[in-house]
């Protein structure tokens, strides 16, 4: 039964021409004596809203003969009967024609500017006999899928005959149904006869569920042959007329189906006619949906069978014929009722391009743009989530009044809708991004539905590019900086921070605006810009975000949430707290803390640990008097401040430790270079040559007498005068072995010039190693 059903309605719908920007119905067909009111529409523009409209009747060789205008001319056949209506808001223009007669059929056309120049459209015109009794025969009309009910009278004489009612197929008669209550199967459940009283003489014939295959001649009987009471009727039922819907490529339209009260209850559907697959459904009620059509389209029941159809983002391919109805099995069967559509793409849009993909990574965020009606500017706009659920459904989660409240648990600190940048485009901005959060998205107004839009949020893999702290706890009262990375390229887009709200999230102003408040501060070299509230108070907890912009496009953002506290014990002189981006601030624990500096992606560490791990590195025994020297105030218990690695004291310290170092290296050198002169000196007063093997130096003799004070007095590392040096915190005393020997054994040989130099030189290395040792353990910065 579907396929002959399917093949009526394409014959009903004939092939459109999509070529012409002009659009109008194809075929009208009008009783004569009725009237008919052809729409035609076209691209919106100023040029198009100031051309001049017109319908003309075709004739011979290309002729087209204007028979009204928007010039105000009307032909004389249309005189009194006609007019032409332009609704240049709505983009399109209106023919009402009256008193049709059957020479009104014919081929029309309606279009903009000159006849054979201009824009235009080609209409069919059929006008049928008018209803009436030809023949003592009467005229009955249904819409396919409809009831319709056919009064037969009877004489008093058959008031209780048999009723019954048969259908003329060629010369024979065949029964459909009789007040027995037979019925023929092609009408099984959809026929009966009613008898409300005799006394009426009448008896009523109803056909549900209309089909095509019901036209026809049909005889009313009381009685028998012979002396029975006959009516003849004729039965038209008609093609159902599909209504225009006009929509501009990335557009929207909406289907309003309007069924009636015979199908409250039964599922409703809405299918797209193909010449070679009938009718394929695109959405029904029974959660059924097409894929071309996926996150596009969405379904409104109504009450009393209506329901509205509703889709966005139209593309060329989406042009042609729809049907909406209602059925058991949410698809289309004959029998039903049905309404037709003509849906018809305009290319010429003025629809902006906006993307119809999005893409975010996890704990990211995303900005869409909306498009509205620039005349829409003061409506309230929306945002919803476009849910795969059995009834489609698109349930709101933001508008220009703020999140909606059934949503507010679930997008707090999350989701804002900005009317900015105008001008037809509002930004709606959501973060802190979820997988759950991938799916189909509409932006909607309370206005013009022809600018709906839907775009599709896709979560992929990756790392946000702006870095904050994940959650930060603040002192009431206190100073809290809160970092905000971003990478270079950002550098030339405005930076911000602002607080989140239910209606917005109000930009926090820059420090010279507000130095004493919430104020933001931007430190280009090392790409960050800080959040600084000063003091904090109770009002100062709740979502922040940081995000960039160019020019009046937003970008991404990144959102922390502040929780306020009352202060803590031994945290009073806490005046600045540097959390690390995307970790959690550690709050320090020492009273003297001024400021705990961390560098973004590290974790903010208590200044007692650092401390730690400096005792740890020069914890040596090699180094007890320089570490005393270095942290007097460890004796007495106290803790030092770690210095920021960027800070100007950070960068003091470098400079000490370099200094430190240069300046004891320097006077090593330079004392061993006096020595070194001293010695040549005193051995030139006297010299006697030597020879030993292939050495030859110069010497004095009278050295040899007085090794014992050239080492005393000019080499400290051979002197017998102890140097003392700090070993694992305790003072201890050494002399160099070869000197004390020395002593106890004055009256030895004494030994030979080349001896001594090299007794003088390696005593003097020694010295010289014991000392550069004691500057690479660091400086002393006593």
């Amino acid at each position: 039964m579907m396929l002959p059903f399917l093949a009526c309605l394409l014959a009903v719908f004939p092939v459109v021409s999509m070529k012409s920007p002009i659009f109008g119905p194809q075929e009208v067909s009008r009783l004569e004596g009725g009237s008919a009111s052809i729409k035609c529409y076209y691209p919106a523009s100023s040029v198009n809203r100031h051309s001049r409209k017109y319908w003309c009747r075709q004739g011979a060789k290309g002729r087209c003969t204007t028979l009204i205008s928007s010039k105000r001319y009307v032909s004389k056949d249309y005189e009194g009967r006609a007019n032409l209506t332009d609704f240049p808001e709505s983009n399109l223009f209106v023919v009402d024609i009256g008193h049709l007669t059957q020479n009104d059929s014919g081929h029309y056309r309606c279009g903009l500017d000159t006849n054979t120049l201009g824009l235009s459209f080609d209409v069919s015109l059929d006008v049928s006999p008018a209803l009436g009794f030809p023949n003592g025969t009467q005229v009955h009309t249904s819409d396919l899928g409809r009831t319709v009910t056919i009064n037969c009278p009877f004489s008093s004489e058959n008031s209780m005959e048999i009723k019954s009612v048969c259908k003329k197929i060629g010369p024979v008669c065949i029964l459909v149904t009789d007040s027995h209550g037979y019925q023929h199967p092609d009408y099984t459940n959809r026929v009966r006869i009613s008898i409300l009283d005799t006394t009426q003489l009448v008896f009523s014939f109803i056909i549900n569920q209309v089909k095509l295959s019901d036209a026809g001649m049909y005889v009313c009987k009381a009685g028998d042959d012979s002396s029975g009471d006959k009516t003849n009727f004729d039965l038209r039922v008609l093609k159902p007329e599909p209504e225009l819907v006009y929509g501009d490529l990335r557009g929207s339209v909406t289907f309003e189906c309007t069924l009636g009260p015979e199908v409250p209850n039964l599922p409703k559907f809405l299918c797209r006619v193909s010449n070679d697959k009938g009718c394929q459904v695109v959405v029904n009620t029974l959660g059924k949906r097409a894929q071309d059509f996926e996150g596009r389209v969405l379904l409104t029941s109504k009450d009393n069978g209506f329901f509205s159809v509703h889709i966005t983002g139209l593309r060329k391919e989406d042009a042609g014929r729809y049907l909406c109805g209602a059925h058991p099995d949410g698809e289309p069967e004959e029998g039903q009722p049905i309404q037709a559509w003509q849906l018809f793409v305009n290319e010429e849009t003025t629809m902006p391009r906006i993307p119809s993909v999005v893409k975010g990574v996890v704990g990211g965020s995303v900005a869409v743009l909306c498009p509205y009606s620039p005349k829409d500017r003061d409506s309230l706009k929306y945002w919803c989530h476009w849910e795969e659920a059995r009834t489609v459904s698109c349930p709101k989660l933001v508008s220009s009044e703020g999140l909606v409240q059934e949503q507010y648990k679930q997008y707090e600190g999350r989701l804002v809708l900005y009317e900015e940048p105008g001008n037809g485009t509002y930004t709606v901005i959501l973060n802190q991004l979820t997988p759950q959060d991938a799916g189909f998205y509409w932006c909607q107004t309370n206005g013009d539905s022809r600018w709906w839009s839907t775009v599709e949020l896709k979560i992929v893999e990756g790392e946000p590019n702006l870095k904050v702290p994940k959650n930060v706890t603040a002192g009431l009262g206190e100073t809290l900086k809160l970092p905000c990375h971003f990478p270079c390229k950002f550098s030339s887009y405005e930076k911000y921070w602002c607080k989140w709200g239910n209606k917005s999230c109000k930009a926090l102003p820059s420090q010279n605006e507000a130095p004493r408040q919430g104020s933001v501060s931007c430190d280009e070299k090392n790409k960050l810009i800080n959040l600084i509230l000063n003091p904090v108070t109770e009002e100062d907890e709740g979502w922040y975000w940081c995000g960039v912009k160019d020019g009046l496009r937003f970008g991404e953002t990144m959102a922390v949430h502040v929780e306020v506290k009352e202060r803590v014990k031994g945290s009073k002189d806490v005046s600045q707290v540097n959390a690390a981006p995307g970790k959690e601030v550690i709050e320090p624990k020492s009273k003297d803390v001024s400021q705990v500096n961390a560098a973004p992606g590290k974790e903010v560490i208590d200044p007692h640990v650092r401390e730690i791990e400096n005792k740890v590195i020069k914890d040596s025994s090699l180094f007890a008097e320089d570490r005393a020297v270095m942290n007097p105030a460890d004796s007495a218990g106290g803790s030092r401040p770690s210095e920021d690695p960027g800070s100007s004291s950070g960068q003091g310290g470098s400079s000490k430790v370099l200094i430190s170092t240069l300046v004891p290296l320097a006077l090593v050198l330079a004392l061993g270079a006096l020595a070194v002169g001293v010695v040549r000196a005193r051995h030139r007063r006297n010299v006697d040559r030597v020879s030993i093997r292939s050495y030859r130096t110069d010497i004095s003799m009278s050295d040899f007498e007085n090794s014992r004070d050239f080492g005393a007095n000019d080499n400290m590392g051979a002197s017998s005068v102890t140097q003392e040096t700090s070993l694992g915190g305790k003072d201890e005393f050494t002399a160099t072995t070869e000197n004390a020997v020395e002593m106890e054994e004055p009256k030895k040989a004494k030994r030979s010039s080349k001896e001594e130099a090299d007794m003088a030189y390696t005593a003097y290395l020694l010295q010289a190693n014991n000392m550069a040792a004691n500057v690479q353990d660091g400086p002393s910065e006593a």
